[in-house]
């Protein structure tokens, strides 16, 4: 199993794809984690004590300055995971978080925590850009939005579990209250850096970058229990492998390009995750004991609600992996806001009154808006910008919603706790506001891919070199991208095109060579053999570092080939 892109442990199918869904969840239960776990430590007397008694801004500055890191990194790994692939991204990116980890659990003074801050932040930005790009590119249709919520949920247990380490270790009685809750971060980004090391690699990037014999046993594994000769494993083969050859056709993958030709499918991704963030939902994760503590909780039972919020909001995360793959995303995101705006209107009344039940209307009101995030608008924006975006540009696309995320996540955090003193109450009907926003903004605008394969989300936006036949729309009118080759056959592009026949090898382009490979090379290379030994030989054998060709299939064990 040298490479890693073999099956991992004789798995296929749907244990191979949940196994590898579960477990990249760590990437964003490492997000989570590293958001919720200063929200107890910024209240710790040791802490405080340690750094000198900071200040709200200062506080606010080291929340927030991880997005910073965050920001920089995911406008830059679009560009990363396209040359060195999904899996080595997710490699690196647990390597440098596991660094700014350490820099925060060792920190000396200030300037430290925040350097650590801004390393972990760079890691975070990586793994929270490429995991959900790898999680849509592994799964199959039918449940691509159902493992795209189980990765969300991943993100939420981050978050909870953090808030009740930082429970428990407020019972400790030295600075190592706050130093093990950080510590923790860095054991998690181990495991992660050492899973990446046996994950298989997206199918769609070995085919993006000619890896043919390489994609069809990952294919294979995923979709045909391991049998190359498997026809829905070929077929899957076939129309990945058309898409990526039409793309060639229509020229370079620049930024500018994908303004000019997917803007709106780029509008789509990016204002999903900035909507999301200015829902107020950080004014939670991050600040939750301070927005407890101006409801009359206090210290350590600030702590412990935000605990038992924590945990409610993870089970808020369970239904939407039952439900997003038959109702589809924009019920979801309607309802949600609908709740969100209801629940952050009542919070904002409660405080206005100061009444002897507000802490504990509060606390509830708070759960059932994290409730409704949860259940809505935590999982589905980082679902849909990865799946509308074509291949050629989607990890470039899914590099800017991303940033925007973290963008929208650094001013949230950066203006919450000075918001909290100047406007009080006031705050959470601004976030109220956006909600409502956000309900007009998806029913107009976001369109129905439940259901859609990836290489079909073309004529869900009018590109005619999919599109061939008009079914139902399912949102209001969204015109066609300037990308379509030829104009649909109507006006108003077909928004739901679940049901419409498959594009594989019956529709081939004459000239254009879709076929699987037959046969797959079991041999291990000669130039894997060449690597030498020592530490210099191994370091490389791990890395699997790129040559100048094609890494081809000795790296990738076949199963269940018969004996021929």
């Amino acid at each position: 199993m040298s490479g890693g892109t073999s099956s991992i442990h004789g798995l296929t199918g749907k244990p191979l794809i949940y196994f590898t869904s579960i477990f990249v969840s760590l990437g964003v239960f490492l997000f989570g984690y590293d958001q919720g776990v200063m929200s107890g430590i910024i209240i710790g007397d040791y802490f405080m004590d340690y750094f000198d008694q900071p200040s709200k801004a200062q506080i606010g500055t080291m929340v927030a300055i991880l997005e910073v890191g965050a920001f920089i990194s995911s406008l830059m790994v679009g560009r990363v995971g396209d040359i060195i692939g999904r899996r080595k991204t997710i490699l690196y990116g647990s390597i440098i978080f596991f660094i700014g980890g350490a820099l925060q659990t060792f920190a000396l003074n200030m300037p430290m925590m925040m350097m650590g801050r801004i390393v972990a932040g760079l890691g975070v930005g990586m793994l929270s850009t490429i995991v959900p790009v790898y999680q849509s590119e592994i799964s199959p249709p039918h449940n691509r939005g159902k493992l795209a919520c189980i990765e969300f949920s991943g993100n939420i247990i981050g978050y909870t579990s953090s808030v009740w380490v930082d429970y428990f270790c407020g019972f400790i009685k030295s600075d190592m209250s706050w130093r093990f809750p950080l510590l923790m971060q860095c054991i998690m980004g181990a495991m992660l850096g050492l899973g990446s090391l046996i994950i298989v690699e997206s199918p769609r990037w070995l085919l993006d970058n000619d890896h043919d014999e390489e994609g069809i046993v990952v294919i294979a594994n995923l979709y045909g229990g391991g049998d190359i000769r498997n026809e829905r494993a070929r077929n899957e083969f076939r129309e990945i492998k058309m898409n990526v050859l039409i793309a060639r056709q229509e020229g370079e993958r620049t930024y500018s390009e994908m303004f000019k030709r997917y803007y709106k499918r780029v509008f789509i991704a990016m204002s999903a995750q900035a909507l999301a963030q200015l829902n107020g939902i950080n004014v939670i994760s991050y600040y939750a004991p301070y927005v407890f503590g101006q409801a009359g909780w206090t210290g350590h039972d600030a702590v412990l609600m935000t605990g038992i919020n924590g945990i409610t909001y993870f089970l808020s995360t369970i239904p939407p992996w039952y439900i997003v793959d038959r109702w589809g995303r924009r019920p979801i995101l309607l309802t949600g806001a609908v709740a969100m705006v209801i629940s952050l209107s009542a919070i904002s009344y409660f405080m206005y009154l100061d009444v002897p039940s507000t802490p504990v209307m509060v606390v509830i009101l708070v759960m059932i808006y994290n409730a409704a995030f949860g259940y809505s608008w935590g999982p589905i924006p980082w679902l849909y910008p990865p799946e509308i975006l074509p291949l050629k540009i989607r990890s470039k696309g899914a590099s800017l919603s991303t940033a925007t995320n973290w963008a929208f996540n650094w001013l949230v955090g950066e203006l919450t706790p000075i918001l909290q003193e100047l406007i009080t109450w006031r705050l959470y009907l601004v976030h109220a506001f956006f909600c409502a926003l956000s309900f007009v903004v998806v029913y107009f605008l976001y369109p129905e891919t439940c259901g859609v394969r990836l290489e079909d989300m073309d004529a869900l936006f009018g590109d005619a070199t999919n599109a061939r036949s008009t079914p139902v729309a399912g949102t209001p009118a969204l015109h066609a991208e300037s990308d379509a080759l030829v104009a649909p056959g109507s006006p108003v592009p077909q928004l739901d095109i679940r049901g419409r026949p498959r594009f594989g090898a019956a529709s081939a382009i004459p000239g254009l060579d879709i076929d699987p490979p037959t046969e797959v090379d079991r041999k291990p290379r000669s130039a894997s053999r060449s690597r030498g030994g020592g530490f210099g030989g191994w370091l490389s054998r791990l890395m699997g570092r790129r040559g100048s060709g094609s890494s081809r299939g000795g790296e990738y064990e076949v199963l269940n080939q018969g004996g021929d």
